[in-house]
This record gives C-alpha cells, structure tokens and sequence, in this order.
C-alpha cells in the first residue's frame, strides 16, 4: 500500500463530510415550522396545522429511507460516484422548486418531502459503504465521522436561517429554501467526486482480518449475505425493530422540539420572544452538536465495547430521557441537557445501526443491505412526528413522550435477545 492510497482513502472522509453536512439541512426543518406555524390572521404567511408542519417532515424521512433501497441496488451496479451527485442535484432541485411552489401544504410536502427526501435517499447511502470498504480496520470510528457531517449539517443551516445569519426574517422562508436548494447541489456535487470504491482485493498496509467471533466484539462477520438471504433472518427483523423505536424518539424530537419548547417555555411564564430563542437554541446548538458528536463518540466506543452492546446502552438511556423530557422542558438549562441526550443518542444510530448490519449480514453488500435496513427509519419518521403532531393538536404533548420512552426500552429488550448470523452450509 503506497502512500498515495492511504491520502486517498482520507480524501474519502472529507467528501463524505461535505456530502452529510447538505443532506443534514432535512434535521433543520424545525427552524422553519415556527414561521409555516404561525396564523394568517396573526401575520403568517403558510397557516399551517403541527400536523401539517410535521407532515412535510415526516414524508421527507419516509422518502429518504425508500429510495436508499434503490441508491443501494444503483450504487453496486454503477458505483456510488453517479449515484451520490444525481441525489445532490435532486436535493437542490427539491428546494428549489419549493422556492416557488412551495406556498402551500401540497407544494412543500411534494418539493421539500418527496424530491428533496429522495437526493437525501440516493446520496446517503454512498459515503457510508464506500467508508466501510476503505477503512475495515475502523468501521465503527469512520461510519461515526462519514455521518457526522449530517448532525453537524443541522446547526450550520438552523443557525443561518435563524439567529446567526437572520435569513428567514430576512428573506422569507421560500427564498431560503432558492439559496440553500442552489448551495446542497454545488457542494454536494464537489464530494461526489472522490466517492469511488478501493480496489478489489483492497486491505489498509499491515492489517489481517480478524477470525470471526460470536461474542459481538469482532467487527467482521462470518457471512457475507445478499439482500434476499438477508430479508430471511430473524436478526434482520430484530434489528429492524429496534430501529424503529430508537429513531423514532430522536425524529420526534426533531420535528416538534421548537413548538414544544416554546409551548412548555411559556407555560413557566417566559415571554413568547424568551421561549422561541431558548427552543430555538436547545434544537440548533445541545441537539445539533450533540447529534454530530454521538455519531462519532457511539462508532468509536462500538469498536471497543461492540455493536450489540452499544445498542442496548443507547436504547436504554435514550428510553429513560424520554420519559422525563416533557417534565423538565419548561427549565432551559434542562432543555438544553435533554435535547443534548436525546441529540447523542439519536446520532449513535447513524453510526451503530450501519455498522451492526455489516457485522450481522457482511459487508461485501452492506449498501444494499442497509438501504433494507434503514426502511426503520422510514417507519420511525412516519410514525413519531406525525404522532406528536396529533398529540399536540389534541391538547398535549405528554403521550408522544411517554410511548417513544417505554419504545425505547422494549429496543432494548429486543437487542439484548440478538445473536450472530450462521455461515451458510456449503
């Protein structure tokens, strides 16, 4: 292995880094519902329902999650280079689009949720199997830091929209969607171009593939299955679930963490002005950084500790923030510690969930297998914003709370019952 190699596979990271931090902009959606939220006879423009704001959102994670099937199957026949820049330009176009159709419910759900949610689909999938290939000696650390960029993502657009770059007060929010939509298909088709596959045959310079092991730890497995032998297993349906649950109170969180901040804020008697920075900041700076970071602190500590274990710990201490989120929400200084927790361990997933499928299943096919796998986040996206939404719009917030924190904990029942793959008999 000469050193251009190894610079080569670094140059990876750093494309999959600027790719994440554009396909991230769908976790900044919660700087916009406070402007689509507000009444027409209140000056609004939109007038839109919790539901409806939460509905665009949802429909943009369940489009993202069904087209990474897709990118999965595209990417093994025509690499991921293609696949990777076609999803940038159809994120851009997304929003560009909703620059000017997206004054209404309809045109932000198809511009924003569908079109959109599909570049983020096609695009997503490519850094994380082409970093797993390069660096099989770190799939824990390098899944982390491929899909940092996504929770980073979310601070950098909340904050330009919002307090730091004041670009919805001045611009609107339809000419935000026109800028950011011309700015996720220029730097998203930059770190495009360095998303190839190593060699075949490929290994780092003095590593040796670890025998397999049963105990979890062993980052390799001892198959390598395709799709459909995958869709077989009862693991693939174990992990599945626990996917579901763990996303779906992080999703939650994201989609509603605005209007329920502001909502529990004023109940404890802040200003309307007061609660809305303090919301705004627990989403854009405690969830934000302590998302991106979880990503990388969650792979890095899997090497070590293993994926299964790793997944239990998340799952368990995410339950338990769950359930006393609502009750602390109306204190900033909780706020801001819950929405970092419940921030951290949401960004485990994106670097736990990977990974234990090619330690589950292979990692000769883990871009088509973990396009099957990430349909759970699909579910999770549907289900916990959209549930929340409803919750509030019949009076509380409280059961959306209650029933992601007890799911929470049944994930982590689920994973603990969780053992390896048999090899095939020959």
């Amino acid at each position: 292995m000469n050193e251009a190699k190894v610079m080569n596979r670094w140059l990876v990271v750093v494309g999959a880094l600027l790719i994440q931090l554009c396909l991230g902009a769908i976790y900044a959606w919660s700087v916009f519902t406070p402007e689509l939220n507000r009444p027409i006879a209140e000056g609004g423009r939109f007038g839109f329902s919790a539901t409806q704001t939460q509905v665009v959102f949802a429909v943009g994670l369940a489009t993202f999650a069904v087209v990474m099937v897709l990118a999965g199957r595209w990417q093994a026949r025509s690499g991921p280079r293609i696949v990777a820049l076609t999803g940038g330009l159809l994120l851009g176009l997304g929003y560009v689009l909703g620059a000017f159709l997206g004054s209404s419910f309809l045109g932000q759900v198809v511009c924003i949720g569908l079109i959109g949610g599909a570049g983020i689909g096609l695009a997503y999938v490519c850094p994380i199997a082409v970093g797993m290939k390069w660096f099989p000696d770190k799939k824990g650390m390098i899944t982390g830091l491929a899909v940092a960029g996504f929770g980073f993502g979310a601070l950098i657009w909340i904050k330009l929209a919002g307090e730091w770059g004041g670009l919805i007060a001045s611009m609107g929010v339809l000419k935000v969607f026109l800028a950011y939509g011309i700015v996720f298909g220029v730097i998203v088709g930059l770190g495009s171009l360095v998303m190839v596959n190593p060699p075949a045959g490929w290994k780092p310079a003095g590593w040796t593939p670890p025998a397999p092991s049963a105990t979890g730890r062993n980052p390799t497995a001892a198959v390598d299955l395709l799709p459909n032998r995958m869709l077989k297993t009862p693991q693939f349906y174990g992990l599945w679930v626990v996917f579901i649950f763990s996303a779906m109170a992080g999703l939650m969180t994201i989609g509603i963490i605005q209007l329920f901040g502001i909502d529990a804020l004023q109940a404890r008697g802040y200003a309307a002005g007061e609660a809305k920075a303090i919301a705004g900041t627990a989403m854009a700076v405690f969830f934000a950084l302590a998302n991106g970071i979880g990503r990388i602190a969650w792979g890095t500590m899997s090497d070590k500790l293993g994926r299964k274990r790793s997944i239990f710990l998340m799952t368990a201490i995410q339950g338990v923030m769950m359930l006393v989120f609502y009750f602390v929400g109306g204190v900033p200084v909780l706020l801001y510690l819950g929405a970092a927790i419940v921030g951290f361990n949401f960004g485990g997933n994106f670097a736990l969930f990977p990974t234990a499928t090619a330690d589950f299943f292979g990692t000769a096919h883990v871009g088509q297998n973990y396009g099957w796998m990430f349909t759970a986040y699909g579910v999770g996206g549907i289900v916990g914003p959209i549930m929340a939404g409803v919750f509030k719009d019949s009076g509380s917030w409280l059961p959306a709370f209650i029933i992601s924190g007890v799911l929470c904990l049944v994930a982590a029942g689920i994973t603990i019952g969780l053992k390896p793959v048999k090899a095939p008999a020959e």
